[in-house]
C-alpha cells in the first residue's frame, strides 16, 4: 500500500466494480474487491491470505481474515490475524482487532482498536475447547439424570 510492497500482493480473485455478493465469501490466497459483499468474509488464520478493499470496495459484514489491504469502506468488525493496513479512503463502522497496524493519514475507524497476539488466539481456542469439555460432560450427565 505505502510502496512497491503492493505490486508483491499475489491476487487469485478479483470481484469487480459493477458486481454485487450478497451472502458470505470464504476465499484463500488473494481476494481483490472493487465491488460489494453483504454478508461476511473468511479466510483461514493460518493461509496467509489477502483481502485488498479497493476505493469502491464495500464490505456489509465482518471480516475474518490474516492480512486486510483496505481503501474502502467496511461496516462490520474486522479481525485481522496478521495484519491491517488502512490506506487514507478507508473507512471502518465497527471494531478493528488487530496484530499489526499501519495506518495512512485520513483513515477513519468508527469503533475500537483492540491489539491482539498471536498467543491471545491460543488461549481463546484452549478456552473454547475447555468450555466444549465441561458442556459435553454436563449433556452426558443430564442424559443418565434423564
Amino acid at each position: 500500500m505505502f510502496g512497491s510492497k503492493k505490486n508483491n500482493l499475489k491476487v487469485d480473485t478479483l470481484i469487480g466494480q459493477s458486481t454485487e455478493i450478497k451472502g458470505d465469501v470464504v476465499f484463500k490466497g488473494g481476494l481483490h474487491l472493487d465491488g460489494t459483499i453483504i454478508g461476511s468474509i473468511y479466510a483461514e488464520d493460518d493461509s496467509g491470505s489477502t483481502l485488498i478493499v479497493s476505493n469502491n470496495g464495500v464490505v456489509e459484514g465482518d471480516v475474518t481474515v490474516p492480512n486486510i489491504v483496505l481503501n474502502g469502506k467496511v461496516t462490520g468488525d474486522v479481525y485481522a490475524s496478521e495484519k491491517v493496513e488502512l490506506a487514507k479512503l478507508a473507512r471502518v463502522s465497527g471494531n478493528v482487532y488487530y496484530n499489526l497496524l499501519e495506518m495512512a493519514m485520513g483513515a477513519e475507524i468508527n469503533g475500537n482498536l483492540v491489539h491482539r497476539v498471536k498467543e491471545d488466539k491460543v488461549l481463546i481456542e484452549h478456552k473454547v475447547e475447555e468450555n466444549s469439555e465441561v458442556i459435553s460432560e454436563n449433556v452426558e450427565e443430564q442424559d443418565k439424570l434423564d
